[in-house]
């Protein structure tokens, strides 16, 4: 059984919605052995929230404190981006960082703080996945550094090359988002390079997925990642045996503090 690689992933909300407090602590996860450190990308969330900082500035920030760690929106809700300027933040994280760029994506949720319906975005789940397919197929194109020529229902490149390229060939990472037992998102996640399942509630639901996402990959079955969100102190060795590559130290939103984020940080990296 393989040791998963272990993250630290930050809701950056209220005292943490301080990029400088959030690349401190990024530096202080590095120091103490942990493999990566991932924020929340979101525009608001629900009370008693107040203040949500960007995650790509913040992003940035933490790619300057750090030399090893990698990092990344998990996950950012592309339906709500442009594609076209995706593209180039990421290419620029990523020579930023010196190659150590994943990129999260999923469709999104409303649920959470109304930031879609607030801002006039689309909330029908179909569309939203139609823009995120149409955005991922951008960006693979977009990162070879070749013309891109896409037109489709939603977007709308023609011709342009988008240099520089990143730092990792043939491009950066890319984990989906999906509910374990949702077809979709799980065919989806398994022509990319990662799975990122939410609301996991038991190692025998990430088992089912992984076999799916394998049986999907056939001979491409090689180098791939499940990366799975668990509060400090969860038994790891079942999500492992189930299949899991990067765990990812989830905290709770509601009373986020930096002390606490300090406290996990500090006591180290739990190996399965």
């Amino acid at each position: 059984m393989t040791n998963p690689r272990s993250a630290i992933w930050l809701p950056i909300f209220d005292e943490l919605a301080d990029p400088i407090v959030v690349a401190r602590l990024a530096a202080e996860a590095e120091e103490h052995g942990w493999d990566g450190v991932f924020v929340w990308d979101h525009l608001r969330w629900r009370e008693p929230v107040v203040d949500v900082a960007d995650a790509w500035i913040t992003l940035a920030a933490i790619a300057m404190a750090t030399e090893r760690v990698r990092i990344g929106p998990m996950v950012s809700p592309l339906p709500r981006r442009r594609p076209a300027k995706v593209a180039k933040e990421t290419a620029t994280l990523d020579r930023l960082s010196g190659g150590r760029l994943t990129l999260g994506v999923g469709i999104g949720e409303d649920r959470f703080g109304s930031e879609f319906s607030m801002t006039g975005e689309h909330l029908e789940v179909r569309i939203r996945a139609q823009m995120l397919d149409e955005s991922l197929e951008i960006l693979a194109a977009a990162w070879s550094g070749e013309p891109v020529r896409h037109r489709g229902e939603h977007y709308t490149v023609d011709g342009h090359s988008f240099l520089p390229t990143p730092v990792q060939r043939p491009g950066i990472p890319v984990w989906a988002a999906g509910f374990p037992g949702k077809v979709k998102p799980i065919r989806r996640a398994a022509r990319l390079d990662g799975f990122f399942p939410v609301n996991l509630e038991h190692p025998d639901q990430l088992a089912e997925a992984v076999a799916t996402i394998s049986a999907l990959r056939g001979a491409d079955a090689g180098s791939y990642d499940i990366a799975i969100p668990l509060a400090a102190g969860t038994e790891l060795a079942p999500y492992v045996a189930a299949g899991a590559t990067w765990w990812m130290t989830a905290f709770p939103w509601e009373a986020m503090s930096v002390d606490t984020v300090r406290g996990v940080i500090k006591d180290g990296p739990a190996r399965g």
